[in-house]
C-alpha cells in the first residue's frame, strides 16, 4: 500500500481506524464478549465515514477478533489481552504484553529486546506508553529498544493462499501439466502479493514505533532514546519480549485459516498466523535462585537473542 494515499476508502484513514481499533482490543478497552460501539458512533468519534469503519470492522472480523451480524452489531469473540491480573509475580503465568511494556516504562531505564514477525502488537503498546510519558505518568531517563525481524527477502510459510496448501496437486516444479501449473502460477503470484503486504505492515509499524520513541527525545521528554532494528534469516514461530536480566514473555504464533482483506477489496482465504492474540507466558528471573526455571529461561533467551543479534542479523 502506498502510504502517500489519502483517500478515505483505501488509504491512511482506513489504516488509522483499523490500527486504533486493534489498539483498543490490545489494551482491553473492548473486552472479550463485549459489543463494539455502533458504526455511526465510531465514525463520528474517529472522524471518518461509516464506509471506512465498515471496512475496518470487516478486516477485524477476517482476523478473527470480532463477529459482526446485521442488526446485532459487532461483538468481541477473541481477546488479545491474556489474563491481565495482578497475579503476575509467579515465575510462569499467562500474561499480557500491555502490562509487560508498562512495567518496562515504569523503570528509569527502559530496556527491551524483541523478536517478532511484524511488531504490530508492540507498536500499539509503545504508543500507549508514549502518551503516558507525555502525561507525566511515567518518566524514564533512557529508552533502549533492540528488535529482530525476519529478513524481507525470506519466502515465509505464512501468509499463504489456502489453495496452495490444501490442494493435492503437483507443484509447478514437479512437472505438472499446463492447467495445474497455470493455477499454481496464479496462486504463487497471489502469495507474492501477500508477502509484499506483510512486508508493508512490518515496515509501517517499525516506522511508527521508532517515530513514537524518537519523538519523546525530540520533545525533550526522555533524555536518551536508542532504537535499533535488525533483520535475521529466520521464520518466527514464536514471539519473544525480553527485559534483559529481569523477565521474558514468550508465545508461539497461532496458525489459523482466515480471510485477508486486500487493498483492492478482494478477500483471500489464507493460512496465516495471529500475533495480536497469541498466548504469552511470563518467565521471571529469580535473583534468589539462579537455577530456577524462570531464571534459566530468561538467561537462555537473552543468550539466544544476543547471538542472533551479533552473528545472524543485518542492520536495517
Amino acid at each position: 500500500m502506498d502510504e502517500g494515499q489519502s483517500t478515505e476508502g483505501g488509504g491512511k484513514e482506513f489504516w488509522r481506524v483499523l490500527e486504533e481499533l486493534r489498539a483498543r482490543l490490545a489494551n482491553g478497552a473492548y473486552p472479550l464478549g463485549s459489543s463494539l460501539p455502533a458504526q455511526r458512533t465510531l465514525a463520528d468519534e474517529l472522524g471518518v465515514s461509516r464506509d471506512t469503519v465498515q471496512r475496518a470492522l470487516r478486516a477485524l472480523a477476517g482476523e478473527g477478533w470480532i463477529e459482526s451480524r446485521q442488526g446485532s452489531g459487532s461483538r468481541v469473540v477473541k481477546s488479545p489481552t491474556q489474563l491481565g491480573t495482578q497475579q503476575q509475580e509467579v515465575p510462569r503465568v499467562r500474561a499480557t504484553l500491555g502490562t509487560f511494556v508498562a512495567r518496562a516504562f515504569a523503570q528509569p531505564v527502559v530496556q527491551l529486546d524483541v523478536f517478532t514477525l511484524t511488531s504490530e502488537s508492540l507498536d500499539a503498546h509503545i504508543r500507549l506508553q508514549a502518551e503516558r510519558v507525555r502525561l507525566g505518568e511515567v518518566r524514564p531517563e533512557r529508552i533502549e529498544l533492540r528488535m529482530l525481524l525476519p529478513d524481507t527477502s525470506l519466502t515465509l510459510p505464512y501468509p499463504r493462499a489456502k489453495q496452495l496448501v490444501s490442494e493435492g496437486e503437483a507443484r509447478p516444479d514437479d512437472g505438472a501439466g499446463s492447467e495445474p501449473g497455470h493455477r499454481h502460477g496464479q496462486v504463487a503470484q497471489l502469495n507474492g502479493t501477500l508477502h509484499d503486504r506483510l512486508n508493508d505492515i512490518t515496515r509501517r509499524h517499525s516506522i511508527s514505533l521508532r517515530s513514537a520513541l524518537r519523538d519523546l527525545k525530540t520533545e525533550k521528554l526522555v533524555p536518551s532514546v536508542r532504537v535499533e532494528v535488525r533483520y535475521v534469516p529466520l521464520t518466527p514461530a514464536f514471539k519473544l519480549y525480553l527485559r534483559p536480566g529481569v523477565e521474558a514473555l514468550f508465545g508461539p504464533y497461532e496458525v489459523v485459516e482466515r480471510s485477508i482483506l486486500m487493498d483492492d477489496e478482494t478477500e483471500v482465504d489464507a493460512i496465516d498466523v495471529l500475533g495480536l492474540g497469541s498466548t504469552l507466558t511470563r518467565h521471571v528471573n529469580d535473583e534468589g535462585d539462579p537455577d530456577s526455571s524462570g531464571s534459566v529461561f530468561v538467561e537462555s533467551m537473552r543468550a539466544w537473542f544476543d547471538s542472533c543479534w551479533n552473528l545472524l542479523a543485518r542492520p536495517s
